[in-house]
């Protein structure tokens, strides 16, 4: 489909997009997602999904293209713009949680979409409240981006952590069952306004213990007992006990019919990505990085000594992941910055052992270091290569979390304008792993 579009301004930024608001000649308004071409394997896939559904309880998908923006080949995926925001926006703008006939009214919608796509053989696999969008009245819900979707069958894992059911914290599988535990914590987000897990911050011990301790969420008070009944049979630990989508439309739970509207939605920006807050918030996972932005193994040219499920648990909290913005506009000074005010060209060279390393040659102001400290790399399009040998010590270290990434960042004074940065994950046993070179000079 060939639609003529304008952008307008920006409503969502993180590590792997863009999301604007555009307007097509016509007058249509629509959200179009972006990223560099040469980063953009992650909206591809999403389009390739998208691309073939249409469903009333699914964002619809209107079209693809690419354009030259500044010099730079940009791939775009053009969805329905949803003006209610997300359904974590509705949450925390009613008082952090909803009333009962709004929980049975959305969760009987995301069934439906979930319904959908599981008939044809697709798993959502990040099944929570930013990932659905709502109308602006506030009763319509519909399923949103579906960039870590999958065929059933096809290997690989990814998610929000918090969401994630044991079987997939365990490596084992993740098929619609899956989907349906995630459909139970989103409906523990609409009862209590906070993560399924609240008393978990800590990204391994959190996943080995979703995955391990054959416990499930906390069912909070002040729900109906058929509301009760409806997330246990979500929350199953084994999954074939579960019940499947077509069973819990039946539930009694959901029996009522909608009879009145949800009128107390405050209109927000309208997030369609994968983008999201926080680790516990939001956080993609990826065991084998068909959909991560560099499509390496942060652990390739190492010997694999895990064996272990615990050690399978610490390996996929440990892979590189996408972090995204707060989309409440007030939050602005928490988004991530892709791009720092930094330029240069990447170029490859020769690292120790042979190996070829992706370096940055960049120009910068006398200011170095207060530019390095703020410097954010645009990540997608320099983690093509790494080498595994090159280990350094520090001289100042400063250590972030990035969503379940620990990331270290190494500066080195060679002369007064000149500092290396090493980038470094470190894995479950204390090795260190350069995945990135930038020098400064």
């Amino acid at each position: 489909m060939n639609v003529t579009w304008t952008r307008g301004p920006t409503i969502g930024r993180g590590s792997t997009a863009t999301v604007s608001i555009a307007t097509s000649n016509s007058g249509e308004i629509f959200a179009v997602k972006s990223a560099d071409i040469s980063s953009s394997a992650f909206l591809q896939k999403e389009q390739s999904i998208l691309s073939t559904l249409s469903s009333p309880h699914i964002v619809k998908y209107i079209g693809s293209s690419l354009t030259c923006e500044n010099d730079r080949l940009v791939y775009n995926i053009l969805v329905e713009y949803v003006s209610g925001g997300s359904l974590h926006s509705l949450i925390k703008n009613s008082g952090g949680k909803l009333p009962e006939p709004a929980i049975r009214s959305h969760t009987r919608q995301i069934l439906k979409g979930l319904k959908y796509l599981h008939e044809r053989g697709i798993v959502h696999c990040d099944v929570k409240s930013q990932n659905v969008l709502v109308g602006e009245n506030g009763v319509v819900s519909k399923i949103a981006d579906l960039g870590c979707a999958k065929p059933v069958f096809n290997s690989g894992f990814s998610g929000t952590p918090a969401f994630m059911a044991p079987e997939v914290a365990r490596g084992e599988e993740q098929r619609f069952p899956a989907d349906v535990w995630a459909l139970g914590c989103t409906v523990i987000e609409m009862m209590t306004g906070s993560s399924p897990w609240p008393e978990l911050t800590e990204a391994v011990a959190g996943i080995y213990k979703i995955g391990f301790s054959g416990e499930s969420p906390e069912i909070p008070e002040g729900i109906s007992e058929k509301g009760k009944d409806f997330g246990m049979r979500c929350l199953k630990v084994d999954p074939k006990q579960r019940w499947t989508v077509e069973e819990l439309l039946k539930h009694p739970f959901l029996d009522d019919e909608e009879s009145q509207s949800i009128g107390y939605l405050q209109n927000t920006s309208s997030p369609s990505t994968v983008l999201d807050q926080r680790f516990w918030s939001s956080c993609e996972a990826s065991k084998d990085h068909s959909f991560s932005m560099d499509h390496e193994d942060p652990f390739a040219g190492y010997s694999d000594p895990w064996r272990s499920p615990a050690d399978r648990i610490e390996r996929l909290a440990g892979d590189e992941v996408t972090t995204a913005p707060i989309w409440d506009p007030a939050d602005d000074g928490e988004w991530i910055q892709v791009r720092g005010n930094v330029t240069g060209e990447v170029k490859k060279r020769v690292g120790y052992g042979g190996e070829d390393v992706i370096c940055v040659e960049v120009t910068s102001s006398s200011q170095v270091i207060e530019v390095v400290d703020y410097w954010i790399p645009d990540q997608e399009s320099l983690l093509s290569e790494y080498s595994s040998h090159d280990v350094i010590a520090s001289s100042y270290c400063n250590v972030t979390i990035e969503g379940n990434v620990i990331l270290f960042y190494y500066y080195h004074s060679v002369g007064d304008r000149n500092v290396l940065i090493k980038k470094i994950f470190r894995n479950y046993n204390g090795t260190r792993k350069n995945i990135l070179s930038v020098k400064l000079h």
